[in-house]
């Protein structure tokens, strides 16, 4: 039985849902900020992985998706999304053979920082009689994928322009070590100094000949800065379309609209209520959960299937079988958890997704 129509109250918990109207003015939101900036915007799905909310940031203006991961990126272009840029390195000869494969069905593109990563992706793709699309990848500081700004990058650029098979599309990085710091001048300073060698490695290659048509970072951790660098063409900002307490500490001012819905199931004392939710459906690893209209909260315990809430002081207004809201504490550790997402407005649910990226982990 579908449950399109029945009052939010009524779903059988845990239940994770998503406020239509707060999701999609977030959307409307960004979109707006993107255009002002006059940049492109590339959401990541790692956070969202259905590919209905990814038309929804399309058709209100986003120019395609950002994927981590090769399966995610299969399930958008099997939804229909026709522009995919796979932000990290597709390495070994059956995953390369899949991503050629998925060139003939939309346009993606790849990062990468590693020449023989290039050749065989070159050679696959003369194989199939296809180009692939890659952005070479830096370091500005994230520590993690990416060649060396300046020099290097110029150097793999040119063997990617010159490699048959593989079409040179530009370059890009993520600052992301920058998200969390609290200070806002400090974090401007920063961001501008790591966004800063992704240009200065732009111009090194159009200054060599090459044609950089891309320019891709960002991240809703620093949205606000980001889209305002000059050369930047487009930012892969996705979290701030679900938005938590994690985004939040990372200055995001779109609204959480993302929620576990629960049950309590036991008070054993005035002071502690035990829910139906634990860490397999809302963990607290990356951030404590909100209970929205519970009296003060003292303590948030996840184990592995209850959840456990300690309040500041004796209340027993809350009685078993009442139910409850938690705004999730991060959106990436949560949703993956789940099979299904409730759209939901004015209290009653509107649509019914399968998370369909979930556990695309190839």
């Amino acid at each position: 039985m579908s449950e399109v129509g029945i009052r939010k109250e009524d779903l059988d918990t845990p239940a994770l849902w998503v406020d239509l109207d707060k999701m999609e003015g977030n959307i409307a939101a960004l979109a707006a900020h993107f255009r002002e900036a006059g940049v492109g915007w590339r959401p990541h799905t790692k956070g969202i992985k259905v590919p209905s909310i990814a038309h929804k940031a399309i058709a209100a203006g986003a120019i395609g998706v950002t994927c981590a991961k090769l399966a995610e990126a299969e399930v958008m272009a099997a939804a229909g999304v026709g522009d995919i840029l796979v932000a990290n390195q597709v390495v070994g000869e059956r995953k390369i053979s899949r991503f050629v494969n998925l060139c003939r069905h939309a346009d993606v593109k790849v990062a990468v920082d590693n020449p023989a990563n290039v050749a065989q992706i070159g050679r696959l793709a003369c194989q199939r009689g296809v180009e692939a699309g890659v952005l070479v990848e830096l370091n500005t500081g994230m520590e993690r994928a990416g060649v060396a700004p300046g020099e290097a990058a110029v150097a793999l650029s040119r063997t990617a322009a010159e490699t048959p098979g593989v079409r040179y599309d530009g370059l890009m990085a993520w600052e992301g070590h920058t998200s969390l710091i609290e200070d806002v001048e400090e974090k401007e300073r920063s961001i501008r100094k790591c966004v800063g060698l992704l240009t200065d490695s732009v111009d090194r290659c159009r200054a060599a000949g090459l044609a950089v048509r891309i320019v891709s970072g960002g991240g809703s951790g620093t949205y606000k800065v980001t889209p305002f660098v000059d050369g930047m063409t487009e930012i892969q900002a996705g979290g701030a379309i679900f938005c938590d307490g994690a985004y939040q500490k990372r200055h995001v001012e779109t609204e959480p609209s993302l929620f576990v819905r629960a049950t309590v199931t036991s008070r054993p004392v005035p002071e502690r209520i035990i829910f139906d939710v634990g860490f397999k459906s809302l963990p607290t690893w990356y951030g404590d959960p909100t209970p929205i209209g519970l009296p003060q909260v003292a303590e948030i315990r996840m184990s592995a299937e209850h959840g456990k809430v300690v309040l500041a002081a004796p209340d027993t207004s809350v009685q078993v079988g009442d139910g409850f809201d938690f705004g999730v504490g991060y959106t990436d550790t949560t949703l993956f958890l789940h099979d299904t997402l409730y759209g939901v407005r004015d209290g009653v649910v509107e649509a019914v997704w399968r998370i369909e990226g979930r556990g695309k982990l190839q």
